[in-house]
Formats: structure tokens, sequence, C-alpha cells
């Protein structure tokens, strides 16, 4: 994938994972893709390890891949602020 590809991705993920956990009002547009980004990473990783395809380009299963590392990746970072 090229970086074009990842940062639309990671843009999007990070994007519907704020939405998702309710934090959207205090990321911006960085945030959303650093977050897609990381997500995208943690989302293939786990999927690599049940059995599925990683994150292979700009589609709904990578969308839906990086969305769920995403949210994950959230979640954890909310769990560790408190």
């Amino acid at each position: 994938m090229g970086i074009c590809t990842w940062l639309v991705l990671g843009g999007l993920a990070g994007w519907i994972a704020s939405m998702i956990k309710g934090t959207n009002a205090r990321m911006g547009l960085f945030a959303n893709i650093a977050t897609g980004i990381v997500g995208a990473l943690i989302g293939g990783w786990i999927a690599s390890h049940l059995g599925g395809a990683p994150v292979t380009g700009l589609n709904l299963y990578s969308l839906a891949v990086a969305t769920g590392g995403a949210v994950l990746l959230i979640t954890v970072l909310q769990a560790l602020r408190k």
C-alpha cells in the first residue's frame, strides 16, 4: 500500500473509531489519521493471528480491520488515563 492509501484509510478508520467511542470532539485530523494507522497495524496483526488477512488496501475489509484496531487502541488509552 502506498502512503496516500495509508493516510486515507487511517483517516477514515480513525474518524469512524472516534465517532464510535465518542472522542471525535477532542480529536483533530492528524490524531484521527495517527489513530487509524496505528489501529490498522494493531487490527492487521490481530487478524493475521486469528487466521484472517491483514490490511491489504483500500477496501471494506481493511477499513473494518483498521477501525476495529483503532477502537481497541482508543479503549486501551482511555483505560490507561483513568
